[in-house]
């Protein structure tokens, strides 16, 4: 059978003639994407041997947003990102090694250039001067920081987290600010950028091969260097950077063979790697590999819905439930690779992705008032506190606190995920015209056409809550172009009109672009109808649960959130949020569950905030019937999905849901209600009983209870289970212990060690053995048998029976190496 992905590319260009052909001569017409065998000759575009692409973001100012973008944009300016600097320990400048043209200093890795790639692209997007000169001070540090044989940045005190590189060989941070380079020279057309970098890339140019790109960080995001290498290619027209380009992309994890790493942010920055350099290759492989990475990764850890997938730091074996998280990080880098993504291809599923992501996810993992962030966030949320809840998620620490000061990476980066979407709102055509992309109150300039006459065209809307865009032309003299306007996958009969002539279009389910190609001037209007239907989607590979949409909008249950201060400062407060009403409901659906849905359409909010319970602009009335065996789990979350329909006597209630991205507290995926032989009773969480198990060390990551969980392991190095360590001491003596509540008869002892050769410093034991308490002292037991050390199974150990009040377990640990158990069994 066909790949799906590779009949799309295949056929959807004849249908769209087909369609086509019944249409007026050529001016209003479907198409799959704008025409890509010609060159944009307004706008800085790929140089051969490049490939075209059909669509050029416009550069920055061309696109100015209203509305709620708008003031998304402005309350990102007001909130904790507009004053990071006076937040964050890594924005001193005082000793900043960013700001040293020696490259000496403190704080020299991946935070000042994730904090200003947003900042700088916000400042310039709201036009804000005195932002514009904070960062100005960032960029002049990095243009001043050259040395001579092309290195620029940090340099020999550079080192970063979960990484042994040090200095020069850490490539990661510089290619982030690169990006911030780029963008200024955008603004500014400074030939200090071209300079620096063309003299940056001479330099890695003389890296030998095996010195490339070393290490995890640089090597897993290697590609976002070789956007920059194109970037610079397409200024400059010298060819060696073609070489460089090569080799860069040889030495990059291999994202063009597979997905090759299953850490969150990885994927979402690094997925599209071979479509990138594709544009080089013109290999049909590497422009697959975009589609075929999401796909897989969508397959085994996204049946949910938001457009991300459960992996709270790490995709993990087993952890494919709703109530898995993913990093705020994560989502702005899903951001920004479907808008790439959409200039190389066209093909408007990247479109669609992305707006899955920024309507559906990105809101919710920020407070409304964006004076706050946590680390992770979950299609099925019900509680956002200051607690560990580890191993439940992968990650120690308060991750779901909504904390301004903490979760160091997403507190920096996530800020390039409105001002670079607000940027890629409209974009430039390879055929000279203009393209409607993503559809917000805004307002775009732009040079359109043979002779590059300039074109003001201003759009009003309320997507993604309504279906009905309006475009008209402000500013411009009689010119000839193409207007493109995205079709959504959502859309089936999409109806444009232009001017006073209306056109409709029916059958139409796979995207693409209604084209418009006639001879426009000031006062000319044109619109696009893509009527909303309520649909549910139901998650077959995820327990049957089910999801309401509506358009780009998926549904929430409406929890009450109760939300209040817990730590921080009094300027910059941390919250929790706490639900403060019910959340286990499971849906009741009719015959034809579409049937089961009404639309309330409200208000326009007047702040222009609709990602609230209090601002959104559209609301569903439901029914559902509570579970109440779906309770919070051990580890204080949402306990995962079972299989629906589920039995439940409950009475049917009226319940509301509002749009997903409004809720910061949420249940997206439901289970459904039902009766009779096919529906499941739900179990309740299994809250393990609480055995005195002690240790002489443990790590806070890590959980005592691991050793109990009956969860076994497929290996030693099993990452997908729950695990005890002694790190972070490492050649000592250490010891587990447990204690029973009465003396009991003992007569085995099996262990699972922990050992992550090739990830980390844990590794089987040196030595071990059994000790008994008599009497209060502590004994060996009398065992002819070896205390085995084997990896990837049960080192099992028979002994003289003893009756005892408490076990221990002493190991020795290897020298430099601390090490753990997967599983521990008494018998």
């Amino acid at each position: 059978m066909m790949n799906p992905i590779l009949r799309r590319l295949l056929l959807s260009s004849a249908m769209f003639m087909v369609i086509s052909a019944s249409l007026k001569a050529g001016e209003v017409e479907l198409v799959e994407k704008p025409d890509d065998s010609v060159n944009n000759s307004n706008y800085v575009s790929n140089r051969d041997p490049l490939k075209e692409t059909p669509l050029i973001k416009l550069p920055i100012g061309s696109i100015e947003p209203e509305g709620w973008l708008k003031r998304k944009l402005e309350l990102q300016a007001e909130g904790f990102h507009g004053h990071l600097m006076d937040i964050s320990r890594f924005l001193k400048k005082e000793e900043n090694s960013w700001l040293s043209p020696e490259g000496k200093g403190k704080r020299g890795w991946e935070e000042v250039p994730y904090w200003l790639k947003g900042y700088l692209n916000l400042a310039y997007v709201l036009d804000d001067e005195q932002m514009i000169d904070e960062a100005m001070v960032w960029i002049e540090g990095a243009l001043n920081s050259q040395k001579e044989d092309g290195w620029f940045g940090p340099d020999k005190k550079r080192s970063g987290v979960a990484t042994k590189l040090s200095g020069r060989d850490d490539l990661w941070p510089n290619a982030i600010m690169l990006f911030c380079l780029q963008d200024y020279y955008d603004v500014s057309g400074d030939e200090r950028v071209i300079e620096l970098m063309t003299n940056y890339f001479k330099y890695l140019a003389k890296v030998p091969e095996d010195k490339y790109l070393l290490g995890y960080w640089p090597k897993m995001r290697g590609g976002d260097i070789l956007y920059s290498i194109y970037w610079l290619y397409n200024r400059t027209g010298e060819k060696w950077l073609l070489d460089l380009a090569e080799k860069n992309h040889r030495r990059t994890a291999r994202w063009d063979e597979d997905v090759v790493n299953w850490h969150n942010v990885n994927i979402a920055q690094a997925f599209g790697e071979g479509a990138t350099y594709w544009l080089q290759s013109h290999e049909n492989s590497d422009l697959m590999s975009a589609y075929s990475n999401w796909q897989k990764v969508r397959d085994i850890y996204g049946q949910m819905p938001g457009g991300m997938f459960a992996s709270d730091e790490n995709c993990r074996k087993g952890h494919d439930d709703p109530r898995q998280c993913v990093e705020t990080c994560g989502m702005v880098e899903e951001m920004l690779s479907d808008e790439t993504l959409m200039a190389i291809t066209g093909d408007t599923v990247w479109a669609d992705r992305c707006e899955d992501v920024a309507f559906n996810s990105l809101p919710a993992a920020l407070t409304a008032e964006m004076d706050g962030i946590r680390y992770l966030t979950a299609v099925n949320h019900v509680k956002s506190d200051d607690q560990e809840h580890n191993p439940g998620i992968q990650n120690g620490g308060p991750m779901l606190h909504m904390n301004p000061h903490r979760h160091r990476c997403c507190q920096h980066n996530f800020g390039h995920g409105w001002p670079y979407f607000a940027q890629h709102l409209w974009y430039a055509s390879a055929d000279n015209g203009i393209s409607a992309v993503f559809y917000t109150d805004s307002k775009v300039t732009a040079k359109v056409g043979k002779a590059g006459e300039e074109f003001v065209i201003k759009q009003t809307t309320k997507y993604p809550f309504d279906g009905k865009v309006y475009f008209e032309i402000a500013s411009g003299k009689p010119t000839e172009f193409p207007v493109y306007l995205r079709i959504p996958g959502w859309c089936s009969s999409p109806e444009v009109m232009v001017n006073s002539e209306e056109y409709a279009f029916s059958n139409q389910d796979d995207g693409g672009f209604v084209k418009i190609s006639r001879k426009w001037q000031k006062g000319d209007t044109f619109q696009i109808n893509m009527p909303m239907k309520i649909t549910v989607k139901k998650w077959t590979e995820n327990h049957d649960s089910v999801s309401v949409n509506r358009g780009p909008i998926t549904f929430s249950l409406k929890i009450k959130e109760n939300k209040f201060r817990s730590g921080g400062t009094d300027k910059w407060p941390a919250y929790e949020i706490h639900p403060a009403s019910d959340w286990n409901y499971a849906l009741e659906l009719a015959d034809s569950p579409e049937e089961s849905f009404e639309l309330v359409e409200r208000v326009w909010p007047s702040d222009q905030m609709p990602w609230t319970h209090e601002g959104a602009p559209i609301m569903l009335k439901a029914k559902g019937r509570k579970i109440p065996q779906w309770q919070l789990d051990r580890f204080e979350l949402c306990q995962e999905l079972q299989d629906s329909p589920v039995k439940t006597d409950q009475p049917v209630e009226d319940i509301k849901l509002i749009p997903m991205g409004a809720a910061r507290l949420r249940i997206s995926a439901f289970p459904t209600a039902g009766h009779g032989e096919n529906a499941a009773q739900w179990q309740p969480p299994k809250i393990p009983e609480l055995l005195p198990y002690s240790a002489s060390a443990s790590f806070e990551n890590d959980t005592l209870e691991a050793m109990y969980d009956q969860v076994h392991p497929e290996s030693s190095g099993d990452q997908s289970v729950h695990r005890f360590t002694w790190w972070d001491h490492r050649g000592t003596k250490e010891w587990v212990q447990y204690d029973f509540d009465k003396p009991k008869a003992v007569s085995k002892t099996s262990v699972y060690w922990f050992d992550d050769t090739g990830r980390g410093r844990c590794r089987v034991p040196q030595s071990w053995k059994l000790l008994y308490k008599d009497c209060g002292k502590w004994k060996p037991v009398k065992t002819r048998q070896k205390f085995g050390t084997e990896l990837d199974k049960w080192n099992t150990v028979s002994f003289e029976e003893v009756k005892t009040e408490s076990l221990r377990l002493v190991v020795q640990l290897k020298p430099e190496f601390s090490g753990g158990i997967l599983e521990w069994k008494v018998d």
